[in-house]
């Protein structure tokens, strides 16, 4: 579908494709010759491309130190969702739809702005989109641009090592929720500080956000989700803050964590059965296409993060829209050939039922 798009505002990234022929006629692709640097270059950035020079120090592992605050008021937010999942019944059905509204600004903040746009730079968006997905990004809550790019960057550079912040082999409890509740490992806040950000203090907008972030959290994530409809419509003050606020947000955290953990161990494989993230569409369904996750760590600069379009990935629909508009372009995507020697080079074969 979004084919339907694809103008002179888009790249799509073709790369040269070798085989050899056995015996028997049949031709066998070996290697595509996709020269991922060269890719990552046009982009001005190669620090979401794994590091296969990275080695884990040798020794026994840190100590785990827990952040108590961080336990204290991740509990409290959980309970306080169980609390507003109690008062659906009792809510208006303005209540409800007003929080899903919120739910759907505050996901696009973070699949379509701080990961795809921000993060990888896998298209270009003009000052106005940039603008409404930082507030959405603030909708969110899920710490500032600068922040989530510095540690998304260093998950992709390096994925399942010490230095990945929601290291997946490290279970799945951890790579969900409990990489937040303890100190980092040494070797991510060390890789971290290595990461060229130069884009990001170069960004007006998100240097903006991060400046006044708290305020901007505390406006725009629990005080105008819970004002709306109490203002506008009469609801119960405990109602519109316990569901568009805390349950919503909630929500929206976890949808992003099953990202790092459910897509990091369930699925299958089509593209790079060497690594561990799979494809998994329960989990593309509640994070807004962020869930074809063997594909995208095979190809963190496609803008899409699938090779089907619009399919369960509601984020490359508002990407494609948002181009239609004039307010987006230079879309990156790679060529179905580049997709397919892949698949038969390092796939685990799935595809071939899928």
């Amino acid at each position: 579908l979004s084919k339907e798009f694809s103008s002179a505002s888009s790249t799509t990234i073709v790369g040269t494709v070798t085989s050899r022929v056995t015996r028997n006629g049949n031709a066998v692709m070996e290697k595509d010759l996709l020269n991922h640097e060269d890719l990552a270059g046009d982009r001005g950035m190669v620090d979401d491309m794994f590091d296969e020079t990275y080695q884990e120090k040798e020794g026994p592992k840190p100590p785990m130190r827990y952040v108590w605050r961080n336990i204290i008021l991740m509990s409290l937010l959980h309970l306080g969702a169980i609390f507003g999942l109690m008062l659906i019944p009792s809510a208006k059905v303005q209540t409800l739809a007003w929080a899903v509204l919120c739910f759907l600004v505050s996901a696009l903040g973070i699949t379509a702005g701080s990961h795809r746009l921000w993060s990888h730079r896998s298209y270009k968006a003009t000052l106005p989109l940039r603008i409404f997905l930082t507030i959405a990004n603030s909708v969110a809550f899920q710490n500032d641009i600068y922040e989530w790019v510095r540690d998304h960057r260093v998950h992709h550079k390096f994925s399942e090592t010490d230095a990945d912040p929601h290291n997946a082999m490290r279970g799945f409890f951890f790579s969900h929720i409990g990489w937040l509740l303890v100190r980092k490992h040494p070797d991510v806040i060390e890789k971290g500080q290595k990461l060229d950000l130069s884009d990001m203090k170069a960004d007006k907008v998100v240097m903006f956000q991060r400046r006044y972030y708290k305020p901007s959290v505390v406006l725009l994530c629990f005080l105008l989700p819970t004002v709306v409809p109490w203002y506008f419509w009469d609801e119960s003050i405990i109602i519109s803050f316990f569901i568009p606020a805390i349950l919503r947000y909630t929500i929206g955290l976890n949808a992003t964590w099953l990202v790092n953990s459910a897509a990091h161990m369930f699925g299958n494989r089509p593209y790079d059965q060497h690594i561990n993230p799979r494809e998994n569409p329960l989990v593309s369904l509640g994070a807004l296409g962020e869930g074809f996750h063997n594909y995208h760590h095979t190809f963190p600069y496609d803008y899409s993060t699938s090779e089907f379009g619009w399919r369960f990935n509601l984020t490359t629909a508002f990407i494609d829209l948002m181009c239609l508009l004039g307010l987006a372009s230079d879309r990156k995507k790679v060529s179905k050939e580049v997709i397919l020697a892949r698949k038969m080079r390092t796939g685990d074969g799935s595809h071939k039922s899928g």
